[in-house]
């Protein structure tokens, strides 16, 4: 039987780094694609009480998105071909760790691994901006970014840092890393 996690791409790195954008242009493309848990979240908090939101209890909002990126990887389990993901449960283990001190590998130690390489967006202050989901600053994008960054290569994925180039030429080079 095939391995389809293998199959199961991540789009990590700085916030407000283009990966949404990214995202859209892989399904205009016709791929498999998974939305941000963490975005979600947010719209659906933002309706009800808050308690879960990022900037309120980021421990809560850590767990939350891993449980959505749980059932979202769940939802394309059997789907054959590539599988984008909008950040999602490796994501979630490192906002974990960094507001519990819970191990990512911990976290991660039942979990299927993901395609070798991860996609990372580079910080890019350029085209940062803060919104209703995302109350932070480029500074505090930027750490996260490197939280990501070093939590990805001690759980043994390749780190592949994608150029600040307009949507199309980053969807290309996206795709033939992947060949």
């Amino acid at each position: 039987m095939p391995n389809h996690a293998a199959d199961h791409v991540i789009l990590s790195g700085c916030s407000g780094g283009g990966k949404s954008t990214l995202l859209l242009e892989l399904a205009r493309r016709g791929f498999a694609t998974v939305p941000e848990p963490g975005r979600r979240i947010v719209a659906e908090e933002r309706r009800g009480d808050g308690k879960a939101l990022p900037w309120v209890d980021m421990e809560a909002f850590a767990r939350r998105a891993l449980a959505l990126a749980a059932q979202d990887r769940a939802m394309v389990a059997g789907h054959t071909g590539w599988v984008f993901f909008d950040r999602g449960l490796i994501d979630a283990a490192v906002a974990l760790h960094h507001a519990a001190g819970v191990p990512p590998a911990e976290t991660l130690a039942d979990t299927p691994r993901f395609h070798r390489e991860v996609f990372l967006t580079p910080p890019w202050p350029e085209i940062y901006h803060a919104d209703a989901e995302r109350q932070h600053d480029i500074s505090e994008a930027e750490a996260e970014h490197q939280r990501l960054l070093t939590a990805y290569e001690a759980l043994g994925y390749e780190t592949v840092i994608l150029p600040k180039t307009g949507v199309q030429a980053r969807a290309g080079f996206l795709l033939s890393r992947l060949g």
